[in-house]
């Protein structure tokens, strides 16, 4: 495809995807930047800034490449091509790794320096130091490398991908002939990128083991005269190609697709700012990319490993202020079901502990009152209390069913380990739905009551893994409403057999009639406007990108809906489009926690109704995905999400950031006419640790109904 100069589109009532997503990345890069941010919270965040990126390259320019070398004609809702996009991504890229590894070099490392933590090149240390260091390379480091020539007999190799490696110049003689090649050497991923050197004293001062290797690099190849070393790192395609309509047994072929990802085709080239132009050409040929694809870097070529500088023991003005939800209180399993059957319960996470889910399924696996237990897990994350209750079920007579997704993105391997695991100890597990992701998260307790079974259900916004739940904002919901029992019975039913999809009397399903009920609240909250009842939406999400929930937004809008739109990532609306725009705002949250949250609001004419959903408002979401939405319906928790969360998170006017027209984000003005500063998260910790009850937390207080005031988006 011949290559364009076209470049997005600012009369586009859309903004293009991967320009977003590369905007969101900026606003975690911004809280790197940000002084106000503890220090090794900024390192955090900086290296989170390159992880994220490193997923970008894998799965979305990737296929983005696949398109391009497809030639296809398809254009995006913002009216680029892929050739298109790929240049305006590229571009953004670029600024955005140079603004980066500026940071690094001008600012965090400095910093650390200021505070004791030193990042030293061996050339820079002490003879004693360099004793220490030169007997950890021997008994540790050199038997673990591999030196790798390129010659005729000896092929450029397979590196794996993302591996950080080192190539050199080798000149050697051989007979009366100069002799000059090229050799790579890999980091080896299994030892520590950063060698603590050892101080008595409180100060940490690292080598980084690339350093280390390359002072050593003679060692490994004897009688050569050597050029270099210079850092390269190379990102592979890493998405998952399987044919679910023609495979006999998705495990297999999910453990085949993994065993290929280390060895998709390049996408990306990092090199060092010091490796030679012919070298980096030598390279780009081999990987068969082009100059387009590599990225020069002035700084660490794989700042993901500087994550090892937030481990051990710092001191703590340089950390967030340690938090850990408040203790709940332990309740046997007669009292913790009669607390849910008795009424609905709530929990907003990580504020509020994710033991108490915990707990629920530990009290269900030993109740001898229960006699099944079904659950979706998404994301397992190895919690052996999650895994290990569902085991304890079994051996208890209980009957156990979990349907483990298969194609969580990077977490294949584990899920299927565990779900081996699960296998082997007696629990039926059922790995996914062929042509969709199971990415809902439901939890199913049926137990034998005085009156007849009855079915406990925990429905959330967040995996079933513990460690994530320390670190995301998700909502938990805890019920024995018997029209909610029966349609997550129908769920479970759905997933595991054969049978067909029926209309359920509370939850919302995709792929089947979740988008759909989407857009009829959003007509209604339109029909309210034109009639001049009140009319508001606020839905909270991680992205919005589908096209037709767009385009029913703006005619919400036009009809003289208030729209806010809380949005951690991805936001393809523009905002400020037409007469009505100043009516839609889109803010979005980048903080401590990862807003996880899936929370929707509609108006009602004073009537509100909400939900939260596993399911952003993007197309793979409502069609590719088993996702579902469930009403609050309990009208205290309802009104505690209004007056909460949903409110609270409108005011932050410290780390929500704007979305612009032009698809970039302006910070707020927290000071602005006498306005006081919000934090949203830090207001969650103050109000959890303040209010906390022994079941479900934080509660509405009782009175009317709470109303949430339009906020005005500042002008940029």
């Amino acid at each position: 495809m011949a290559a364009s100069t076209r470049t997005p589109n600012a009369a586009s009532p859309f903004l293009n995807r991967e320009l977003s997503w590369l905007e969101f990345n900026q606003r975690v890069l911004d809280e790197a930047l940000n002084p106000e941010v503890p220090l090794i919270e900024r390192v955090k965040f900086f290296c989170i800034t390159y992880s994220n990126l490193d997923e970008f390259f894998e799965v979305r320019v990737s296929g983005l490449k696949q398109q391009i070398e497809a030639d296809t004609p398809v254009r995006s809702a913002d009216g680029l091509n892929a050739p298109e996009t790929f240049k305006a991504l590229t571009s953004r890229v670029r600024r955005l790794v140079e603004l980066a590894a500026a940071s690094w070099r001008e600012k965090l490392l400095p910093a650390l320096e200021k505070n004791g933590v030193r990042i030293l090149h061996p050339n820079q240390l002490s003879a004693e130091d360099q004793t220490w260091l030169d007997g950890y390379y021997r008994t540790d480091v050199h038997a673990v490398l591999t030196p790798l020539s390129i010659d005729p007999a000896h092929p450029f190799p397979q590196l794996l991908n993302k591996s950080l490696n080192l190539i050199t110049r080798l000149t050697y003689s051989k007979g009366n002939q100069m002799i000059h090649r090229l050799a790579v050497v890999q980091v080896p991923r299994v030892l520590p990128f950063l060698v603590r050197l050892p101080r008595e004293s409180g100060q940490r001062d690292y080598v980084q083991l690339e350093d280390l290797i390359a002072v050593k690099l003679g060692e490994l190849f004897p009688d050569t005269s050597l050029e270099g070393p210079w850092a390269f790192r190379v990102t592979r395609n890493s998405e998952l190609y399987i044919d679910e309509e023609e495979i006999s047994n998705l495990l297999k072929a999910v453990e085949n697709e993994l065993r290929n990802r280390r060895k998709g085709e390049a996408v990306r080239l990092e090199v060092s700012a010091a490796c030679p132009p012919d070298v980096r050409r030598e390279l780009l040929t081999t990987l068969g990319l082009t100059s387009d694809d590599l990225y020069v870097v002035n700084g660490p070529v794989n700042p993901t490993r500087l994550m090892e500088l937030c481990e051990g023991h710092h001191q703590p003005e340089l950390h967030d202020v340690p938090f850990v939800a408040p203790h709940v209180p332990a309740v046997d399993a007669e009292d913790l079901f009669r607390r849910i059957r008795e009424r609905d319960q709530m929990f907003h996470h990580p504020y509020e502990s994710f033991e108490k889910v915990i707990e629920f399924l530990t009290l269900a696996a030993s109740d001898p009152k229960v006699l099944a237990i079904k659950q979706t897990l998404y994301r397992t994350g190895g919690d052996r209390r999650i895994v290990g209750a569902l085991m304890e079920a079994v051996k208890n007579g209980k009957q156990v069913t979990v349907v483990v997704e298969l194609k969580a993105r990077f977490d294949e391997a584990n899920n299927i380990a565990w779900g081996r695991r699960l296998e082997e100890a007696g629990v039926h597990v059922v790995y996914g739905v062929v042509g969709y992701k199971i990415h809902c998260k439901a939890l199913m307790v049926v137990r034998a009551e005085e009156k007849g079974l009855r079915r406990y259900v925990h429905l959330g916004t967040g995996n079933y893994n513990a460690s994530t739940a320390r670190l995301y904002t998700d909502i938990s919901y805890f019920s024995a409403n018997p029209d909610l029992g029966e349609d997550v019975a129908m769920l479970f039913n759905l997933l595991t057999g054969v049978c067909q999809y029926q209309d359920m009397k509370r939850l919302w399903m995709a792929p089947f009639d979740l988008k759909n009920r989407v857009l009829e609240l959003i007509r209604r909250e339109t029909r309210h406007a034109k009639e001049g009842l009140p009319a508001r939406i606020i839905a909270k999400m991680n992205s919005l990108v589908d096209e037709d929930v767009i385009r029913a937004l703006y005619t919400a809008a036009e009809a003289g809906a208030e729209i806010d739109l809380i949005v951690r990532g991805i936001c393809c609306l523009r905002p400020g489009v037409g007469p009505a725009g100043h009516r839609i705002r889109v803010r979005s949250i980048v903080d401590r926690f990862l807003e996880h949250s899936r929370i929707w609001y509609f108006e009602n004419s004073l009537q509100p109704e909400l939900f939260i959903a596993s399911a952003d408002w993007m197309p793979r979401n409502f069609y590719k995905r088993i996702e579902i939405a469930v009403p609050i319906l309990d009208g205290r928790l309802r009104d505690r999400l209004i007056a909460e969360v949903l409110a609270v998170s409108l005011s932050d006017n410290v780390k929500a950031r704007y979305l612009k027209p032009d698809g970039t984000y302006a910070p707020a003005e927290p000071h602005k006419g006498g306005k006081k500063s919000v934090r949203s998260q830090a207001e969650f910790v103050r109000l959890a640790t303040a209010t906390a009850t022994p079941l479900n937390g934080n509660g509405a207080t009782p009175g009317a109904r709470p109303r949430i005031t339009v906020r005005t988006q500042p002008k940029p």
